[in-house]
C-alpha cells in the first residue's frame, strides 16, 4: 500500500500584501490545530520563491480531507492567499525507496 501525504502549496494573492494581524493570528492558530491534532507533518516559508508564500505537509486519511484542511486555511478563506495540493508518495526504508 503506498504511503502518501498532501503538499499544500500556499500562493499569494493579489491581495497579500494586505495581510492584517488578525488574519496571521488565525493562520498561526490553524497551524498549531493542526499539529496538535498530528495531522501537520511540517510547514514553512518559501524565501526566495516570489508568488510563493509556504508550504504545508499533511497527514491525512484522504486526499478529500486534505482539500477540506487546504479550503479551511485562514490564509485562503481571507482572500490573501491560493493553493494548490500535490499528492506526495513518501519513500523510506520501509519501501525501500520506491525500488
Amino acid at each position: 500500500m503506498d504511503k502518501l501525504m498532501y503538499m499544500m502549496m500556499i500562493e499569494k494573492s493579489k491581495t497579500y500584501n494586505k495581510l492584517t494581524k488578525k488574519a496571521v493570528t488565525e493562520h498561526v492558530e490553524n497551524i498549531r490545530k493542526l499539529d496538535d491534532a498530528g495531522k501537520l507533518e511540517i510547514c514553512g516559508v518559501f524565501k526566495g520563491y516570489p508568488g510563493m508564500a509556504g508550504m504545508y505537509i499533511l497527514k491525512t486519511d484522504s486526499r478529500e480531507e486534505a482539500e477540506e484542511i487546504c479550503r479551511m486555511e485562514p490564509l485562503v478563506v481571507g482572500g490573501y492567499a491560493t493553493y494548490k495540493l500535490v499528492t506526495l508518495q513518501i519513500a523510506d526504508r520501509e519501501n525501500n525507496y520506491l525500488l
